[in-house]
């Protein structure tokens, strides 16, 4: 069903998290960033930047906001 579908894009998340990450690396090359995968509902992942200073360099630049959208994924702040 549904479900199944959801599930099935993991590759292809998978894909777009790592291009985030390489963006983020790219930006801030000493920084940690990891990926984390997981699956709910849906194929899910997550980027982390495992750095004190990563909420400052969100807040200045858009650290994430900018390598996601270099990854050609779009941003939006929970409603």
């Amino acid at each position: 069903g549904v479900g199944n579908l959801l599930k099935s894009f993991g590759p292809l998340v998978q894909a777009h998290a790592d291009k985030v990450a390489d963006n983020t690396r790219a930006q801030e090359p000493e920084a940690d960033v990891v990926v984390d995968t997981y699956t709910t509902d849906r194929a899910a992942a997550q980027v982390t930047v495992r750095e004190p200073q990563a909420i400052l360099w969100q807040a200045r630049n858009g650290l994430l906001t900018r390598a996601a959208a270099s990854a050609g994924l779009e941003v939006k702040g929970r409603a």
